[in-house]
């Protein structure tokens, strides 16, 4: 793929759409290509999180880390960022990653995402805004999912 078709890419990914062109470029000449066989481990839940990932071709399932081996697996496939929250702040991988298939993912660093961020303080701005609108809609579906479950319990 070239350095264009990487950056079309990206822009169907909602979280880096809103960057623009120009920023996309940056991610684009400093990400890096991954291939994954079938079988194989991207992270493991509770791995310190230094980057992103964007799944290009293939399929991921995702599984938390629990004591029962009651979490569900969910499948991720091409245009997932897999730890978005990892490009902004040190965190840790809540789980672990395999693939299913042959895979393809690009990886973005936290360091080249956030060098991008200082150079397009525009782009900074509005994945601030991007975040906040999104922080406060989960809060207001958690105040939902409370409220539910205080009728459950009293009613």
């Amino acid at each position: 793929m070239t350095i264009e078709d990487d950056i079309a890419f990206f822009e169907r990914i909602p979280s880096f759409a809103l960057l623009g062109r120009p920023a996309l470029r940056i991610l684009a000449i400093g990400a890096e290509n991954r291939q994954l066989q079938r079988g194989e481990v991207l992270f493991q839940a509770g791995d310190g999180a230094d980057c992103g990932y964007i799944v290009q071709d293939g399929a991921l399932a995702l599984k938390e880390d629990t004591l029962e081996d009651t979490s569900q697996e969910v499948i991720v496939g091409s245009g997932a960022l897999l730890g978005e929250l990892a490009l902004l702040i040190d965190t840790v991988r809540p789980a672990t990653a395999r693939a299913i298939e042959p895979s393809s993912v690009i990886r973005v660093s936290r360091s080249l995402f956030l060098k991008m961020l200082e150079g397009f303080p525009d782009a900074a701005r509005r994945l601030r805004d991007h975040i906040a609108v999104r922080a406060e809609q989960t809060a207001r579906e958690m105040s939902g999912v409370r409220e539910n479950l205080g009728h459950r319990q009293g009613g």
